[in-house]
């Protein structure tokens, strides 16, 4: 995704070597674009050195409906993401606080929720109920993967029963939404944080803007759907630039773990 030596701003068309942009967090020095990045940087960028550790990591799709083409699909996004899925998961530290973490990767199939996907989304929170920990994800994806049908689906309902008992428990579930975050994963787990934010300019929605304007037969305003709007509307609690999201995050986790509640969820008075 970023590996040349250089590489153009899609929104403004200006032209960065990619060492400077690497030390810019991948934004635009001109207009402030977010580029998407690995999964994989951005753990580095949010997590305490070596301090993260992946579960689950050999789980891998199946195709259950035989749908043309699809295993070889996913074969390539394995060749060229060195990953066997579109979420990495695990535990790590951010300025020594304990989380649980799932972050997305957008070069496999954009990020798509198959079975595997839900599967390791919902293992995650589970492991996280068990340990008392609070979870983070970080979100780039375009939706449900319609290769695996209903299969994909079911994973929206997998997911939030799993963040039910984990919010049970009174345990934070923080979900950052990148561009873009859109279809079944914004329509499930995405929107389900207790702390949702966004970052600068995310493209953050269901259905694409075009779909909507035809189904209601309106015009859309300004900025529909970017995590701008979303917040002025009262969708999100945040919008953070990605150089600031380590230390937000910090700040959030420092404050949770000073709450007044211990295991049972009671408070002490």
């Amino acid at each position: 995704m970023l590996s040349k030596l250089f590489v153009k701003c899609l929104n403004c068309n200006t032209t960065h070597f990619i060492s400077f942009l690497r030390h810019a967090h991948y934004v635009c020095s001109k207009c402030g674009f977010h580029f998407r990045i690995e999964a994989p940087t951005r753990i580095k960028r949010i997590c305490d050195r070596g301090t993260f550790f992946e579960l689950d990591a050999d789980l891998r799709s199946s195709d259950p409906l035989d749908f043309p083409q699809y295993r070889q699909k996913v074969a390539a996004a394995m060749a060229a993401t060195s990953l066997n899925e579109a979420v990495l998961t695990g535990i790590g530290k951010i300025n020594d606080h304990r989380t649980a973490l799932a972050v997305f990767e957008p070069r496999f199939l954009m990020a798509s929720m198959g079975s595997v996907v839900g599967e390791k989304i919902t293992r995650l929170i589970e492991y996280a109920t068990d340990h008392s920990l609070p979870a983070i994800f970080i979100i780039c994806s375009g939706g449900a993967r319609m290769q695996e049908g209903i299969f994909s689906l079911m994973q929206m309902a997998k997911t939030a029963a799993a963040i039910k008992r984990f919010h049970d428990r009174h345990l934070l579930l923080v979900t950052v939404l990148a561009d873009p975050t859109t279809g079944g994963v914004t329509a499930s787990f995405a929107m389900l944080g207790d702390i949702i934010i966004g970052e600068t300019s995310a493209l953050i929605g269901f259905a694409g803007p075009r779909v909507i304007q035809q189904t209601i037969g309106q015009v859309l305003p300004p900025g529909f759907q970017t995590a701008e709007f979303l917040l002025e509307h009262g969708m999100l609690d945040l919008v953070v630039q990605r150089k600031n999201l380590k230390p937000v995050l910090a700040t959030i986790l420092r404050i949770h773990e000073q709450r007044p509640y211990d295991q049972g969820g009671e408070a002490h008075v």
